[in-house]
C-alpha cells in the first residue's frame, strides 16, 4: 500500500492509546486528511494521508513521551 509511508507505530495503551487517538484526529482534522488505526506486531499503527500531519503527530508522540518509530 503506497500510503504506508506515512505511519507511524506507537507502543501505547489505556489512556495514552486514548490520548493518541484524541490527538490524531484533531491533527488530521486540522490538515484536513483523513487517517486509521491498525494493529502492527508491536503496538498501533497510526496512519496519514499526509506526511505534514505524520510528523506533527510524531512531534505530538515526543510531547506526551511516548515512543514512536516509522511504520
Amino acid at each position: 500500500m503506497p500510503k504506508e509511508k506515512n505511519c507511524l507505530i506507537v507502543r501505547a495503551a489505556g489512556r495514552q492509546l486514548d490520548l493518541l487517538r484524541g490527538e490524531a484526529s484533531r491533527i488530521a482534522k486540522g490538515s484536513n486528511v483523513d487517517w486509521w488505526i491498525d494493529q502492527a506486531e508491536v503496538g498501533t499503527r497510526f496512519c496519514f494521508e499526509d506526511t505534514k500531519a505524520k510528523e506533527s503527530f510524531a512531534l505530538a508522540c515526543d510531547n506526551f513521551g511516548i515512543p514512536c518509530q516509522d511504520g
